[in-house]
């Protein structure tokens, strides 16, 4: 089969799969799609104003944990950690949190509700706690964390994490790629910015576990507003309220404790990089392989499963023409929350950036699954992606894979 041959790769899906639209927990079809692209900023090797922003590694005292196999509550209970790895201590009681390797972890300070379920700690003295904020991270540093670089602008290595990869411009022209490589496990609570009426210009909604996503109410200005301390960008749908100026951080190594007050981002949130090199096509996603610019998204694994091609219709960002094209789920993110969810990647260079920055369209989605796979709480024409199976012989997640597929 040729690889341009179109009625050859369309015959090829229509013979081996079968077409599941996904919907809501309420069965509607409708949710938002939004657009992400890899961005590129400007920054050095070391230390040198005005790059003052550290770039760091995933830190080496980062300790996980299941949050399926925690205790159900808020009490403290006894853990004991093994490599990087914490798991609790059962029919162990408090007066046993003294004893060598026994940790106490209070359930009520952490966040169970991350994508891969894993709870990011730390140690401090005989304690598990949460891993730090975005805040501490920035007045306190990262010493247990390697700096791949710096970069001159807080706010553009906010939008570099949001987004899960980019691309650090030396002053030699040497390109440094950086791939997503950890997060430190705080929810995902940007600044929305506000409209003249007053609301949020992205309006959100919690629903369960989820972050859902409304569509703007037509008022789509971005860039700085004129007489606050407050710049607008758009960045994976949400219109976001930034600092304009930022200020100092703590960095590893210097003596500069006094002077550091944090960026002013609250965001909690914090991503880690890794150093991707020189590679071939677009950023490595959360699958494991380079993204393709208008083929690959970014999906809530815990209701369509990464690895598998979707089929999103939406509407072209600006023009408003339809756009109807198959993907791949390749990608997560912090943001991207709720069963018909999709961030559509557009590539990298200013165009992607605009086209990413103006997509926030309404969309469905259909799951191509192989035909004969046994799938979740199928019903007809459509399937129920979150939820027990409805049978003995049916998987509890859509697919029987576990490593495609979290269940909520």
């Amino acid at each position: 089969m040729g690889r341009n041959n179109d009625v050859a790769i369309r015959n090829f899906f229509e013979r081996e799969f079968s077409a599941y639209q996904i919907r809501d927990d309420d069965r509607r079809p409708d949710g938002v799609v939004t657009g992400y692209f890899e961005p590129e900023i400007a920054g050095s090797r070391q230390y040198e104003p005005p790059n003052i922003y550290p770039v760091y590694a995933q830190p080496q005292d980062m300790l996980f944990a299941d949050a399926r196999k925690l205790p159900a509550g808020n009490g403290v209970v006894a853990a004991r950690v093994k490599g990087r790895n914490v798991a609790v201590q059962g029919g162990l009681s408090t007066r046993d949190m003294g004893a060598p390797g026994l940790y106490a972890l209070d359930l009520s300070s952490i966040t169970r509700d991350t994508l891969d379920r894993k709870v990011r700690l730390r140690i401090e003295g005989n304690r598990l706690l949460p891993y730090f904020t975005r805040e501490e991270i920035e007045t306190k540093g990262a010493p247990n964390a390697k700096v791949l670089a710096f970069v001159s602008s807080a706010t553009a290595l906010y939008e570099m994490q949001i987004q899960g990869s980019g691309r650090i411009r030396l002053n030699n022209g040497e390109v440094i790629r950086v791939a997503y490589a950890e997060q430190n496990g705080q929810p995902f609570r940007p600044s929305l910015a506000q409209s003249a009426s007053g609301r949020a210009r992205s309006p959100v909604k919690v629903r369960g576990s989820s972050i859902e996503l409304e569509l703007d109410d037509g008022d789509e200005d971005d860039g700085v507003d004129g007489d606050t301390d407050v710049s607008v960008i758009r960045t994976r749908g949400f219109t976001l309220a930034l600092p304009k100026t930022s200020g100092a951080v703590m960095v590893p190594g210097r003596r500069n404790a006094g002077k550091a007050t944090g960026s002013g981002i609250k965001d909690p949130s914090y991503v880690f990089f890794k150093e991707a090199g020189a590679m071939a096509g677009g950023p490595v996603g959360a699958f494991g392989v380079p993204l393709s610019a208008g083929r690959s998204i970014a999906v809530d694994p815990r209701s369509t499963p990464l690895g598998y091609p979707v089929f999103v219709s939406t509407r072209a960002p600006g023009s408003g023409a339809p756009m109807r094209r198959l993907t791949i789920a390749q990608d997560t993110g912090g943001a991207i929350r709720g069963a018909v969810r999709a961030d559509y990647f557009f590539g990298n260079g200013q165009q992607a950036a605009t086209q990413a920055r103006r997509m926030k369209e309404r969309g469905q989605l259909w799951i191509l699954l192989p035909r004969g796979l046994a799938v979740a709480a199928a019903a007809s024409s459509t399937i129920r992606t979150r939820g027990g199976a409805v049978g003995a012989d049916l998987p509890e997640c859509l697919v029987p894979a576990e490593d495609s597929c979290v269940n909520d």
